[in-house]
């Protein structure tokens, strides 16, 4: 394996030192304009104030303006359901004849706040503790953005010959899905068409160690119902002889994990390649999984989480407790959702859920079943040039090696991108780690990581210019 910390930049023409230097000097500016971003609550929810994503949209064009654009646009497109999406930045810088043009891919829509009772600090107004920067998007995914405009702006100025072509794609809608996602690559796909993407939406490894995201679980969930009986009864005069539909969904459900606690739908893929492993101490303690409880599957927790299907009931459909009363149910409603592997294809792992729901002995009660959604996983090519550039840019800018790692978690417009440009390379990064919270309370930003990044991705902008792909 090759030690990519021990490269010296400088042998690909590039001083490191001045740039550490530039991007010390600008950090606070750089922070400042991260903050006023985050103070604008763009939600691209239906039920939040679409003016905000407006004024997103036009805080990211004008930052795009400070990073060497040559073309801004906010463009939107329609969904498959006729609505418009939300808005969305294209900014372009031509490539030099024979320079390969880089997309830069993050999001500056947010999560909802959540109960801001939760927060120990204000939910839209950026707050720095000991060297984090708290606040809604500090980490998921403003700082992505600024990652692509302070980095642009440091290679600029430390490259006089920079000609390497580069798009910022920012989008407005990702935390709602993406739903105009599909419909706005192919209406633009001349201004997006690239040789490298480069996606700045996940995590490193930890707090001090850079990280390549190589593999996404896909995902898929259902809707299964279980029906008993033709109306509710009294649970006294009838309970006994008659099982109503909670219990029976209690049986179907507690048959998708076997004893151990392994996904038991047969079908689903799953498999073992991870190089690296969680310490059970630090996933208890950031997934909040009581003392008592025992940790579900077997294998190392990296490859539960990256390489193996996951199943989970997300909601249910019954009387609340509070409005409960002795009756027997005679329906259930709930909604399953799986986390899948590499290489699965959610509508074959769809039939799989489906055939096991059907195979479960329910004595005779009617089941429906219906698949709601699905996107497929995510697993980086092997070997590919800019993947090489990226592990030596991290470990220069981090001082340490890259991890190639893996998330539990799904990406699904990555396989848009793959299908619209299936010519380009992909890169998974991000400035996250697994004390940021994103999507919960809390959520952070490690100050000194976030620097780091921009060195990174300055670095490796700076070698492609130089040697290409």
């Amino acid at each position: 394996m090759t030690n990519f910390s021990t490269v010296d930049a400088t042998t690909h023409g590039i001083d490191l030192e001045a740039l550490r230097v530039q991007v010390d000097q600008s950090f606070t500016g750089i922070v400042d304009e991260l903050r006023h971003l985050v103070s604008i609550p763009a939600i691209a929810w239906e039920s939040f104030d679409p003016e905000n994503l407006e004024r997103s949209a036009q805080a990211v064009a004008q930052l795009a303006e400070t990073a060497g654009m040559d073309s801004i646009e906010i463009l939107r497109e329609p969904t498959d359901s006729g609505s418009l999406g939300s808005p969305a930045v294209v900014a372009r810088r031509a490539a030099q004849p024979g320079k390969p043009t880089v997309l830069l891919y993050a999001h500056h829509d947010v999560q909802p706040p959540g109960n801001e009772a939760d927060w120990n600090t204000p939910v839209f107004e950026a707050t720095e503790i000991n060297g984090r920067l708290y606040g809604r998007g500090a980490a998921d995914d403003k700082a992505g953005i600024m990652v692509h405009v302070a980095a642009m702006r440091a290679v600029l100025s430390l490259c006089e010959d920079f000609g390497v072509g580069v798009t910022y794609f920012i989008e407005g809608e990702e935390e709602a899905g993406s739903p105009s996602f599909r419909n706005f690559l192919e209406a633009h796909q001349d201004k997006l068409k690239a040789d490298l993407i480069i996606v700045a939406d996940s995590s490193n490894w930890a707090v001090g160690t850079p990280a390549l995201t190589s593999s996404l679980r896909g995902m898929a969930a259902a809707e299964i119902t279980v029906r008993s009986m033709s109306h509710a009864v009294h649970s006294g005069m009838f309970g006994g002889p008659v099982l109503d539909a909670p219990l029976l969904a209690a049986k179907l459900i507690s048959s998708f994990h076997d004893e151990k606690g392994n996904v038991a739908v047969a079908g689903l893929h799953s498999f073992e390649s991870a190089e690296v492993d969680f310490a059970e101490e630090d996933f208890r303690r950031d997934s909040g999984i009581l003392d008592s409880v025992e940790l579900a599957g077997e294998g190392k927790l990296t490859d539960r989480l990256w390489h193996k299907p996951a199943l989970s009931v997300i909601g249910l459909d019954m009387p609340a407790v509070a409005q409960s009363s002795n009756t027997l149910i005679p329906q259930v409603r709930f909604k399953v959702s799986m986390r899948l592997a590499p290489g699965q294809d959610p509508r074959k792992a769809l039939e799989a859920l489906e055939a096991h729901v059907r195979s479960v002995d329910l004595r005779g009660a009617e089941v429906g079943f219906e698949g709601t959604e699905a996107g497929s996983a995510y697993q980086a090519a092997e070997g590919t040039k800019s993947t090489q550039i990226a592990q030596w840019a991290l470990a220069n800018a981090w001082g340490c090696e890259p991890v190639n790692m893996g998330l539990g978690g799904s990406i699904p417009f990555i396989a848009d991108l793959s299908e619209v440009f299936p010519e380009a390379q992909i890169l998974v990064t991000g400035v996250e780690d697994p004390d940021s919270r994103a999507h919960s309370a809390n959520e952070s930003l490690h100050l000194g990581d976030f620097k780091n990044a921009i060195i990174a991705e300055a670095l490796l902008l700076a070698r492609i210019n130089a040697e290409g792909l």
